[in-house]
């Protein structure tokens, strides 16, 4: 068993369900999203934050964080990441269309670890269909969250690989080793800020300004690293949850941009 593939995961938006006007109370949307390479691309892929950090004449081993960077500066930052050796696989949870909100308030990062599991089921899938050695497995490193316990994960996803048959779990375990899963904290790991940076792109596509506004261009600049199989994107690098949402009906017309661009078949 060797590693074969490196999986950088990070946040946007919170868990919370305390919802008011656009902009105020918890976010409609939760956003988390991977960032994958090549283990032997690894390092040449991280650089590019090396890179960002110059051209925008920062400091360096500067933090670069995506909600705190001015927009003429988040533009190259995507730029380099979509044109670097990786994928990213994305899950858009919309809160407001979960029929049972309750299940996921009385239990803590109940919906964090809901949205893990769907986020490493594609991880898996493209891993996987991706790798020249079948024996390759991928190392997965969450963005540390200070609140929560990552051993309660670990054992989650050890609970699912227990029971797949039973919960219907598509996570393909022969990539997903969940003795290779850690949490470092976000400014260690250029990866994670990267995924940072996905995850922050998606989640301004969706979530409404105090303004009313969604903006769309920073996740559209990535569409060339978005996971696709078979030209495809939904349900691969694009995970909408829970089912409905993706319908894009009236009720989402925030919607309407993913449609357009990621709706299409594209060549491999």
């Amino acid at each position: 068993m060797s590693i074969g593939f490196r999986v950088y995961i990070d946040e946007s938006g919170d868990e919370g369900f305390v919802f008011s006007s656009p902009g105020q109370g918890s976010s409609r949307w939760f956003v988390l999203s991977a960032v994958v390479t090549r283990a032997e691309n690894d390092l040449e892929t991280v650089k590019l934050v090396d890179h960002v950090r110059q051209h925008l004449r920062r400091q360096p081993r500067s933090e670069l964080h995506f909600r705190k960077l001015k927009h003429d500066h988040r533009l190259p930052y995507l730029d380099a990441i979509a044109k670097a050796k990786l994928r990213t696989v994305n899950l858009l949870i919309q809160k407001t269309s979960i029929q049972e909100p309750e299940k996921f308030q009385a239990e803590k990062h109940l919906l964090y670890r809901y949205a893990a599991r769907y986020l490493l089921e594609r991880v898996s899938w493209l891993c996987r269909d991706a790798r020249r050695d079948p024996s390759a497995t991928a190392h997965v490193t969450f963005s540390n969250r200070s609140s929560m316990s990552y051993t309660e994960l670990t054992d989650y996803l050890k609970l699912l690989k227990d029971k797949t048959n039973e919960f219907g779990v598509r996570i393909d375990w022969t990539v997903v080793d969940c003795d290779q899963i850690e949490a470092r904290t976000h400014d260690s790991l250029m990866g994670l800020q990267i995924a940072d940076a996905v995850a922050s792109s998606f989640f301004f596509g969706v979530e409404k300004s105090q303004f009313g506004f969604t903006e769309p261009r920073y996740a559209l600049m990535l569409q060339p690293v978005v996971y696709r199989h078979e030209g495809t994107y939904f349900g691969y690098g694009i995970k909408l949850w829970p089912r409905g949402v993706s319908a894009f009906g009236e009720n989402y017309p925030e919607l309407a941009w993913l449609q357009q661009h990621y709706g299409k078949t594209r060549s491999k």
